[in-house]
């Protein structure tokens, strides 16, 4: 019995070290995927950009955008940005790194931004109560009005029906009004209870810097983030888009032309929740700063506590076919979205309103992200950026944009939606 064993082990050793090696192999492949806590391979960035350029390639030959502008940061730098198609079709005007799109809901980050920095400066607590700062504040339930926080606007954790006054917005309903009918609505939990997105008791953040610091919500953004970080054509309002040199119109897509109309003013009555216009040029520094990559305007300390979860967002997890394989948890914090991606940290937010889309991605621990912004409504575009996700992180690929597939019909005449 002892020889049969001793005989052993030489092969026991033999299939250990094979076992080594074969791991060893798989990991050092060009296409495997990255276990949590690896590292990128050599080139997997490069065949990923190359991939993307690709699937760009495709989407504008299918005429699934008006324009694009997208980037990829690596190491807080660009690694590489593109533009396509057009600014405005009825002029020929092409989009540029510097053309400016309204960027929707990626606008609330610049208010947890701004409020981090506030907090920073003891103007003001993350647990500060709203009431405190807000007088006019009331909910349905009286002592959830005394609960309710800065936090808690910011990391949609007010206890309000999902959305609530959304649809009276939309249809020329005015903030001051709607704000100070917010105790009309019945509450659906206790503040910081749970999860219910918000856009007009969002902008509630803007009335606390105005009451708290005596200036305008949006100059103290201009001073405390855009001019710090060099964005240039970064502005807020519809006039100030209109006015920037070059801005995206957006597009409805009419008998398979794509034609510009005029943004609406909805949604910029809310410019906490999504009242900045933003180039790709400015993004670029706004996605490095999130990154860690200016720590002189945003710290690592503000950082890590822009990015902690704050409470569970399971929806999220079934919202769209690439969510429902990739993601194994969902999450909110102050102003970003946080998934696990496949096992991978992914610090994440997209906006939408009538004629614009944008999307703003990074996983903390391979440095690198993306940004994309197109000019119209179809939804196409919004698959790419987990294509390039599932590529850089070694997953099987899947054509979650449906390029390879035909059109299921030949471009209609899409009706223009009032998207949130």
């Amino acid at each position: 019995m002892s020889k049969l064993h001793w005989r052993r082990v030489p092969q026991a050793l033999a299939a250990m070290v094979f076992i080594v090696l074969s791991i060893a192999a798989q990991a050092a492949r060009p296409d495997a995927a990255i276990a949590v806590g690896g590292t990128l391979p050599k080139g997997r960035v490069a065949a990923s950009i190359k991939a993307y350029n690709g699937w760009l390639d495709q989407v504008m030959a299918r005429n699934d955008a008006a324009g694009i502008a997208t980037a990829v940061i690596v190491d807080d730098k660009v690694r590489w940005q593109r533009t396509l198609g057009y600014a405005d079709t009825a002029t020929g005007a092409k989009v540029t790194p510097y053309t400016v799109f309204r960027i929707a809901s990626l606008s609330k980050a610049f208010a947890s931004a701004l409020t981090g920095l506030l907090v920073q400066d003891g103007t003001f607590g993350w647990n500060t109560r709203i009431e405190q700062a807000l007088p006019f504040f009331m909910l349905k339930n009286a002592e959830y009005a005394r609960q309710a926080t800065i936090a808690d606007i910011l990391s949609q954790r007010l206890g309000l029906p999902h959305n609530a006054y959304d649809n009276i917005m939309e249809n020329n309903g005015r903030y001051p009004e709607l704000v100070r009918k917010l105790d009309e609505v019945e509450p659906i939990c206790p503040p910081g209870d749970c999860y219910s997105y918000q856009n007009v008791a969002f902008s509630l953040i803007g009335d606390v810097v105005y009451a708290e610091t005596g200036d305008f919500y949006y100059h103290q953004v201009e001073k405390r983030l855009f001019l710090p970080l060099g964005m240039h054509t970064a502005t807020y309002g519809r006039d100030a888009l209109e006015a920037s040199k070059s801005w995206a119109r957006p597009h409805w897509l009419d008998h398979g032309r794509w034609t510009p109309f005029q943004p609406r003013e909805a949604y910029y009555r809310l410019a906490p929740a999504a009242g900045v216009n933003a180039s790709l040029d400015d993004l670029e520094k706004w996605l490095i700063a999130q990154m860690g990559g200016d720590p002189k305007v945003l710290s690592p300390a503000l950082l890590h506590v822009l990015h902690t979860p704050l409470v569970e967002t399971p929806s999220e997890r079934w919202a769209t076919p690439w969510r429902r394989a990739r993601l194994r948890n969902a999450q909110y914090a102050l102003a970003w979205r946080v998934y696990d991606y496949a096992g991978h940290r992914l610090i994440f937010h997209a906006g939408a309103v009538q004629g614009y889309r944008a999307m703003i991605g990074f996983f903390p621990d391979l440095h690198v992200g993306m940004v994309i912004l197109w000019n119209c409504d179809d939804a196409v575009p919004a698959q790419l950026m987990p294509m390039f996700f599932d590529k850089l992180l070694g997953l099987p690929y899947v054509d979650w944009a449906g390029l390879d597939r035909p059109r299921e019909r030949a471009h209609p005449v899409r009706r223009r939606r009032h998207p949130r």
